[in-house]
């Protein structure tokens, strides 16, 4: 019985590996979000020569939302893979992130809510630049959900505080 526990915790230890291709996908996201970063730089550069101000607005909004989304699959791959899958074995390198191996669950967590509150509020603001093309209707809709966002991470941030104060008292 016992040999059969065995193999059983070994093999639900060893599917942990099956998480990797996940992590390999998001690589492979930030690889097409570069390609969209290039082509709107492209575009910002057009808008420079031969657009308005309010396009070149835009296409810089639109830099910093890639930017951002990047970035936050960066995180989620490197912490998600050193949370779940195994460590980066890359020592003490000179570009080693100073959070890499620090990032936790509830950083994680907190993190994604953060990022995707600033990419939310990029997305508000292009709104805002062409708000003659929206009715009152979809302006309301798209400040709603991004007050949603706004407090769904308020209530991330204090549901984590509020546990980490309870482990201090113990």
């Amino acid at each position: 019985m016992r040999r059969l526990e065995n193999a059983l915790e070994s093999m639900i230890f060893t599917s942990r590996w099956l998480l990797a291709p996940f992590f390999t996908g998001l690589i492979i996201a930030i690889i097409a979000l570069m390609i969209k970063f290039f082509k709107e730089l492209y575009q910002l550069v057009v808008n420079a020569l031969t657009g308005s101000g309010g396009d070149m607005i835009i296409s810089i909004l639109t830099l910093v939302d890639v930017s951002l989304i990047a970035s936050l699959l960066l995180i989620m791959t490197f912490s998600g893979y050193e949370n779940f899958v195994s460590k980066i074995g890359v020592g003490d390198h000179e570009d080693r992130p100073a959070w890499m191996g620090k990032v936790g669950f509830s950083d994680l967590k907190l993190k994604l809510i953060g990022a995707i509150v600033a990419i939310s509020a990029v997305e508000l603001l292009k709104a805002f630049i062409n708000v003659q093309e929206l009715t009152n209707t979809q302006l309301a809709w798209k400040v709603g959900i991004h007050l949603t966002f706004v407090v769904s991470g308020v209530m991330f941030a204090l549901t984590d505080r509020i546990a980490d104060s309870g482990k201090g008292a113990r």
